[in-house]
């Protein structure tokens, strides 16, 4: 009989899949983050005495943020004391080098950032590995050099002590109910001297979908951002000042009449009176509400404004979609501006777009809201935090899975 199911979260970022897996029932013992700032979420929500989920941190790991390198030339000897006590290693790698949005660049050194992973995958050897990333990291550079996720799924089956059957897919977000496609690339992994898993994961994963749907009460067909988000809406609610900045203003979280399924998820476990905190509106300059409300009237919602409408409302960006109603969300991303509210003339605030990811409104997100220039390069605000996460629904989901794969 196994222990509690543990895991340890390599490149944790906010938690989006320590949550989800916490949510499935499993036990998280650490989570390794580098950034102060996605840290600083991660430790509010996962490390205080009244933590709805909480790791069971070692007394010899600082819980601060630390990078995989300081970790393994300070705590090498204890890492290797894991092994036997660790079920799953779990991460998702900085993606910049290999998303699309980005240069793609083989050489980009958060590439190797995997590799370390490798490492404690190395020293503590458990049973199971979860890894995530985008889309672009099993497809092939322009210049001719193999997909990263092809020389990760080898070194995996080639370590010297056995090794681990590897499983790669593509999986769309939406298939759990969390209101946008977000095409992600997960790579399972079982090691070799357990055996190999009796079905395909991600087949069997299919199979349970219904089942976790209906479990969650979600509707049967994909979560619309009027589902996700439409009790957000400013509308004829009362504002009031954001304790998230002054100058700032915020919506009052009450409790509507009618409630979304999606809604009704979202906000279960929302202690009465409580506040959920990133709901601060942005301050747009007039020209900006303009520009946005012509958006909203002229431009198709769903789609990226085109390039003819681009140059007709002398826009910059180059992808920039106002949201439909009816149907999924673009993609989140890390940056505030890419998507406009369907209805009201601003971008979305931090929980919309947590909601887009499908964390939950008790959860709550630390630091700056934005940054800009070279900070970029250094921070990780609130909307960044949210755009990198993996989506706690499907890391919900997957996390079942690998239970019920589980060997008894």
């Amino acid at each position: 009989m196994m222990r509690n199911h543990t895991f340890i979260d390599l490149f944790a970022g906010c938690g989006g899949l320590s949550l989800g897996l916490m949510q499935a029932g499993w036990k998280g013992v650490f989570a390794v983050e580098k950034s102060p700032d996605a840290f600083q979420t991660l430790s509010h929500n996962f490390c205080k005495k009244n933590s709805k989920y909480k790791f069971d941190w070692p007394d010899w790991l600082p819980c601060e943020p630390m990078s995989i390198q300081q970790i393994l030339s300070k705590h090498t000897q204890k890492i290797r004391k894991l092994r036997g006590k660790i079920d799953l290693i779990a991460g998702g790698p900085p993606c910049q080098g290999f998303s699309y949005i980005g240069l793609r660049n083989p050489r980009d050194h958060r590439n190797r950032l995997t590799s370390e992973y490798i490492k404690v995958v190395d020293l503590i050897r458990p049973r199971f590995l979860l890894l995530e990333n985008v889309k672009g990291f099993q497809t092939a550079f322009k210049n001719g050099k193999k997909p990263y996720s092809l020389k990760v799924k080898k070194r995996l089956e080639n370590l010297k002590w056995g090794g681990y059957h590897v499983y790669p897919s593509m999986i769309e977000a939406s298939k759990f109910g969390v209101p946008q496609p977000r095409s992600r690339f997960i790579m399972l992994a079982v090691r070799k001297d357990i055996g190999k898993f009796i079905n395909d994961p991600f087949e069997f994963m299919d199979s349970l979908i219904p089942d976790f749907r209906k479990k969650k009460r979600l509707n049967g067909h994909s979560t619309t951002v009027l589902e996700a988000i439409g009790d957000l809406e400013v509308g004829g609610k009362d504002l009031i000042g954001s304790l998230d900045g002054k100058g700032f203003r915020e919506i009052k979280y009450e409790q509507p009449e009618e409630l979304s399924p999606y809604q009704k998820l979202m906000r279960k476990g929302v202690p009465s009176g409580y506040i959920p905190n990133s709901i601060r509106l942005p301050n747009h300059k007039p020209t900006t509400l303009e520009k946005f409300k012509t958006v909203l009237k002229v431009c198709p919602k769903g789609i990226s404004v085109s390039k003819e409408h681009r140059k007709q409302l002398n826009m910059k960006k180059h992808s920039f979609t106002p949201l439909h109603p009816k149907k999924l969300a673009a993609t989140v991303t890390t940056l505030p501006d890419d998507t406009l509210h369907y209805k009201e003339p601003r971008i979305l605030t931090v929980r919309e777009n947590a909601r887009l990811q499908s964390f939950p409104d008790w959860f709550s997100f630390q630091g700056k809201y934005t940054t800009g220039g070279n900070m970029r390069k250094k921070e990780c605000p609130r909307y960044t935090q949210v755009g990198n996460a993996v989506p706690p629904l499907m890391a919900e989901a997957i996390g079942l899975t690998i239970k019920k794969l589980l060997p008894r």
